[in-house]
């Protein structure tokens, strides 16, 4: 219940108007509902019986004056109740999309994609069930129950209770049902957030796909998950369409037949079987409401559970606001596991001085990237802190902090939107002259205005219409337009061609100026003027220096230089050094 108090709270917005039009509505429809039975026995002991064939066209207007007005009132309490579900679909989607965006980088890093966005849509939708039917159920099934339970003790108690005397029994496997629905609904939606999750990585990496000829693969494992979720759903199906409400309704409607034939007026029993079939239709009604609420339950449970985790990185209740680069950017004795028992850094103490260049070199798994993204806070460290300005990150906004760098990876993402507005991401209210002065810093504004309808090209999911390397001086661009001080690269050249990696490189030498500037790199040609070097090795710094004293110490970055251009050019370089 304190689940379910939980989610009605988000009908209160729209109690009124459209709420109490909404409830007046169906109380109305209710009232004509529980009049019928009467217009029945007036019609058969006054027409049928009596022979005053001169009411039936009165009889006949006035059934089609009812009816209409019984379907207006119909049409309008289900309008209205879909409109008020919808904007709660709305605002729950409204707060989960909020609330996924809070979350950290170590949250995506465990779920899937696709499991995120059916917590968003689907789930979303089971609650709009469980409300709107709730409603109907309240304020129509109810109180058109109670009303024609009214009626049957009015016109005939004793067969009132004959005919009633089965509602309560129908209580026990209704509530049997119930608990084994919710169950099975919340493995249903587990099983439906991974088939999205697959079908999203399907769709992503669909060119790794045809590469490998893996369709078929791809295939049989999405056939097998959805066969899955369809023979879960059939359990469901089966629980939801037990025929409850339909035997404990015919065994009534038989005993009252039975007990009522020879000792009651065919007005009279004509009239008490239409009140009693219609008090059955509520109340077959309500039996799915309960099996609908159960549903939505178990879909409000994965949503709450969202929507009250916290990130681990977060602001501190007196956090400060930025403090500038000033004395740079201090590593102070830090360390970070992304598992408990599982460290990746230990005990990294490194200064970036204000304006200077400062690279990440080592075997691929050594902690580099790491390092890079404990700064903007991706994740907080774990021992030790970080500082920038001589304050410690922890206690910067994080807005703020991250407001104050600019970040370029190998991964560039790109939106599904114009050129435009991939490069001024972040940074809407700029103009369109200092976006063209971006790009041109980025080398990317000749091929731009190549395209089909330059800056406005739209340039499809994650920049699929352009090459690496125009995606990468897009990247760039909007790092320059953004004009942060403190700039992270990590492994921006790693993935290009000769020719993108001079220009992407040429671009990165102008966005580096006057920065404070972390490099992760994989090429070492590319960090040769870098003011310090540091090689990371199994998440310790081993090495620090210019590349020329570094490549004379003949240690861990001369096994790498050489690694790469070859002991002989390893030699001749060491020997001009």
């Amino acid at each position: 219940m304190k689940l379910y108090r939980r989610l009605l709270r988000y009908l209160r917005p729209y109690l009124w108007p459209r709420g109490a039009a909404m409830v007046g509505c169906m109380l109305f429809f209710s009232g004509i509902e529980s009049s019928v039975p009467f217009v029945v026995r007036y019609a058969i002991e006054q027409v049928l019986v009596g022979g005053q064939t001169s009411l039936v066209p009165v009889l006949g207007i006035g059934v089609v004056a009812l009816s209409l007005l019984r379907g207006m009132l119909e049409y309008l309490s289900s309008y209205l109740s879909d409109w008020i579900g919808q904007r709660v679909v709305t605002d729950l989607r409204r707060q989960l999309a909020g609330r996924v965006q809070t979350l950290d980088v170590a949250y995506f890093n465990r779920m899937r994609a696709g499991q995120i966005v059916s917590r968003v849509t689907a789930d979303s939708l089971l609650v709009r069930t469980a409300l709107t039917d709730a409603i109907k159920s309240i304020f129509k099934d109810t109180t058109t129950l109670i009303g024609l339970i009214a009626v049957a003790v009015y016109m005939d108690w004793v067969l009132a209770i004959l005919g009633c005397v089965l509602l309560p029994v129908a209580a026990v496997p209704i509530r049997l049902l119930s608990t084994r629905l919710r169950q099975q609904t919340r493995r249903q939606q587990q099983e439906t957030g991974k088939l999205n999750a697959m079908l999203h990585e399907n769709v992503q990496g669909n060119r790794v796909v045809k590469v490998f000829g893996k369709e078929d693969y791809e295939t049989q494992r999405i056939g097998k998950q959805a066969e899955l979720v369809f023979r879960i759903f059939m359990r469901t199906s089966r629980l939801r369409s037990f025929p409850v409400a339909e035997i404990v309704a015919g065994l009534a409607m038989a005993g009252v037949f039975w007990y009522g034939a020879g000792t009651r007026t065919a007005g009279n029993l004509g009239a008490f079987l239409v009140a009693l079939a219609l008090l059955y239709e509520p109340f077959k009604k309500l039996v799915k409401t309960n099996y609908a609420i159960q549903q939505g339950l178990a879909g409000a449970d994965r949503i709450f559970a969202l929507l009250d985790m916290l990130p681990d990185v977060r602001d501190r209740p007196d956090a400060l606001p930025f403090p500038g680069v000033g004395a740079g950017i201090r590593f102070e004795g830090v360390s970070f596991a992304y598992e408990p028992a599982e460290p990746v850094l230990h005990g990294i103490d490194l200064e970036i001085g204000t304006g200077t260049v400062v690279a990440l070199v080592g075997e691929s798994g050594g902690g580099k990237s790491t390092i890079a993204d404990l700064i903007p806070r991706l994740y907080d460290v774990t021992g030790g802190r970080i500082t920038v300005g001589g304050v410690d990150v922890r206690d910067v906004r994080l807005a703020e902090l991250r407001g104050h760098i600019a970040v370029v990876t190998q991964f560039t993402f790109l939106f599904n939107d114009t050129v435009r507005a991939n490069i001024a991401y972040g940074e809407p209210e700029r103009s369109l002259d200092e976006i063209v002065a971006a790009a041109r810093a980025a080398n990317a504004h000749e091929f731009i205005e190549r395209l089909p309808a330059g800056y406005e090209t739209q340039i499809g999911d994650l920049g699929v219409r352009l090459s690496g390397g125009q995606r990468q001086r897009l990247a760039i661009a909007r790092a320059i337009l953004r004009n942060a001080p403190i700039l992270v690269l990590d492994e921006a050249t790693s993935a290009l061609d000769t020719e993108s990696e001079a220009l992407v490189q040429d671009a990165l030498e102008r966005l580096m100026v006057h920065r404070t500037t972390v490099v992760v790199a994989h090429r070492l040609s590319t960090i040769r003027r870098a003011d310090a070097i540091v090689v990371v090795s199994r998440g310790r710094i081993v090495e620090r220096g210019t590349h020329e004293e570094l490549l004379a110490r003949a240690g861990e970055y001369r096994q790498l230089y050489d690694r790469q251009y070859g002991a002989e050019d390893g030699a001749e370089q060491a020997r001009g050094a």
